[in-house]
């Protein structure tokens, strides 16, 4: 079976590669068409969901998704209370700064086929990176640093490497962020604990009580369907919290004071960025 696009220009003929009837599940897979012409029709220009090139089966397409604003990493220190002038109580997360920050490369749309900015925190001994890492870093003019990150920006337009990012002049008391991090780790967890599931009855006879129970039917359909929720390994991945405000920033200690419960323990690296309100800071599309 062929099927042929008409417009103005020259479009190709694509040609499916499965000849068989398809199935429940060959629909369900992506279907990926090759061109067979030089240029592209007009009608798969404006289609956002075909894939021109194929694609190797099992690999996967990561798109960095678009930044509001450029950001910075930090350290959790903990949580306290903070009061208000108003006397209000105010949970907030202490987040802490080390040496770093640096601007380590910029990316342009030119050069590497989009435009973010790539930063650098958390200052180490040169012994601790590899030659290639050492060698990226001092390209740039920056310092030894652990933990690179990219932001991927609307437009890197003022930033050039070996830059410092300043936090205050980045966020300011009021401002909204999104926050992102590792959770904690809580390891092999049962029913219960990871979904919230309901016990079982601990009296009258009742010999489940956090068994997990059915988990499908017998014949139909003779298996268990992907996705069931079952006890497996809890936490210990990326996280992000968003739309929390800003409640200090205060220079002389180097902190940011965010109110709110932000992912992971003292101790963990966090992302910090302007948080995303679509039609304001990033476009409806």
């Amino acid at each position: 079976m062929e099927v042929s696009l008409m417009s103005s220009a020259r479009c190709s003929t694509f040609s499916p590669a499965p000849t068989r009837r398809p199935t429940a599940s060959l629909l369900a897979r992506p279907t990926f068409l090759s061109l067979r012409s030089s240029s592209l029709c007009p009608l798969l220009a404006l289609t956002s969901s075909v894939d021109v090139l194929p694609q190797r089966r099992g690999r996967r397409v990561t798109v960095m998704s678009m930044e509001a604003g450029i950001g910075v990493m930090g350290t959790k220190l903990g949580m306290m209370t903070y009061f208000e002038p108003d006397g209000t109580v105010v949970p907030v997360t202490v987040v802490g700064f080390r040496e770093g920050n640096i601007v380590s490369q910029v990316k342009t749309a030119a050069t590497d086929g989009y435009d973010a900015v790539q930063v650098g925190y958390r200052r180490v001994r040169d012994r601790k990176l590899t030659k290639p890492e050492l060698g990226h870093l001092e390209k740039a003019g920056a310092i030894p640093m652990r933990h690179l990150q990219e932001f991927r920006l609307q437009s890197v337009d003022g930033f050039e490497p070996g830059q410092r990012l300043i936090v205050e002049d980045i966020f300011k008391e009021g401002d909204l962020v999104d926050v992102s991090g590792n959770s904690i780790g809580k390891g092999f967890q049962g029913g219960i604990k990871r979904h919230n599931f309901r016990r079982g009855l601990m009296t009258h006879g009742s010999k489940s009580h956090r068994a997990l129970g059915s988990i499908g039917a017998g014949t139909t359909p003779g298996r268990v369907y992907k996705g069931k929720k079952m006890p497996g390994r809890m936490g210990g991945t990326k996280t992000k919290i968003r739309k929390l405000r800003v409640v200090k920033v205060d220079s002389e200690l180097r902190v940011v004071m965010i109110k709110g419960a932000v992912p992971g323990k003292p101790g963990n690296l966090l992302r910090i960025t302007p948080a995303k309100i679509v039609g304001k800071n990033i476009p409806k599309n």
